[in-house]
């Protein structure tokens, strides 16, 4: 059995590569251990329903601010990941067999949290016809029937090597927010997310308004793992021509000496640059902050952005 607490066991693929060094975060990007009541019952939760967490298995900064709030994003089918991108935590190998009871234990886990909104996300699963597909649309059925005035994001895997019919199926299920990360600049795939393809990424997010339009369809990239200022504003580009409503920046941060090293710590003044030119580009709504995540204030953000689209449907 392996290990996924060590790092050569988690990380088989990036055992090779050498080591990067891990710079010292500015003041700007420290936040505070996890603690506290709200925390500790989130995490109960969790546990017994035996669910796993993106917030966790992912390193997320914010997890002690979400926690204590009843926030968790949920991470289906599994915590083993087909892929192997250098940016991530999340472990690399071969998955177990899909669980055909953690729909209703994520239900579970969200009508006891009692969650105005949920965030599912996944690991890549290529090794399943479908993707995973069908096991996303079953979990938002299912917190669906339970938690029927919650409202659902998703933030699903690339579907690469998938029939493209795969994807009707996920939003057949009608998710409120469909979530589909680019990660970074086109020009930094090889490196950054060998596995994946820019604009098969960027299309499966434009099919998704054009099987539904009325699912808010979301993305996000890191800052800080080599790209320019201009690349930066071409990805804003192409996500507007594929429709995309709202987008997230966040600073990358390195899990380990092998993972993908920062290239630079981006100013929260150059985050700012980057929201208004997002909002001058017209996305509906935009979160740039070093700490930004694609869950992090996820809820909060969607009220944002439903009165946002609200707004511009006034103005006609």
């Amino acid at each position: 059995m392996r290990d996924l607490k060590l790092p050569e066991q988690r990380h088989p693929e990036k055992a090779h590569r050498k080591d990067n060094a891990q710079p010292k975060k500015p003041k700007w990007i420290r936040v505070k251990a996890p603690t506290g009541e709200g925390y500790n019952a989130t995490k109960k939760i969790m546990r017994e329903n035996k669910l796993v967490t993106v917030c966790e298995e992912a390193g997320c900064p914010n997890a002690g601010e979400c926690w204590s709030q009843g926030h968790a994003t949920m991470m289906i089918m599994g915590d083993i990941c087909t892929r192997g991108c250098t940016f991530c935590n999340i472990a690399t190998g071969k998955p177990n067999a899909l669980d055909v009871f953690e729909p209703g234990r994520v239900a579970d886990a969200v009508q006891k949290l009692g969650l105005n909104h949920v965030v599912i996300t996944s690991v890549d699963r290529d090794d399943l016809e479908d993707g995973g597909a069908e096991h996303f649309a079953q979990t938002i059925r299912a917190v669906r029937h339970r938690s029927p005035k919650t409202t659902i994001e998703i933030l699903t895997p690339d579907f690469l090597k998938c029939a493209p019919e795969v994807l009707e199926t996920v939003v057949e299920a009608k998710p409120d927010v469909f979530n589909h990360n680019l990660e970074t600049v086109p020009g930094l795939y090889p490196e950054v997310r060998p596995g994946a393809r820019y604009f098969h990424s960027l299309r499966l997010l434009q099919r998704v308004k054009e099987l539904d339009a009325s699912i808010f369809t979301k993305s996000g990239i890191m800052a800080g793992l080599g790209e320019d200022k201009q690349s930066v504003h071409q990805v804003m580009d192409d996500m507007r021509a594929a429709d995309i409503d709202f987008l997230t920046i966040g600073q990358y941060l390195q899990p380990t000496p092998k993972h993908h090293g920062i290239d630079r710590f981006v100013t929260p003044e150059e985050f700012e640059s980057y929201e208004k030119a997002a909002y001058g580009k017209g996305f509906l709504m935009v979160s740039a902050t070093p700490l930004t995540r694609s869950s992090y204030h996820a809820g909060d953000d969607f009220a944002r952005l439903r009165d946002a689209r609200e707004a511009q449907l006034a103005k006609g």
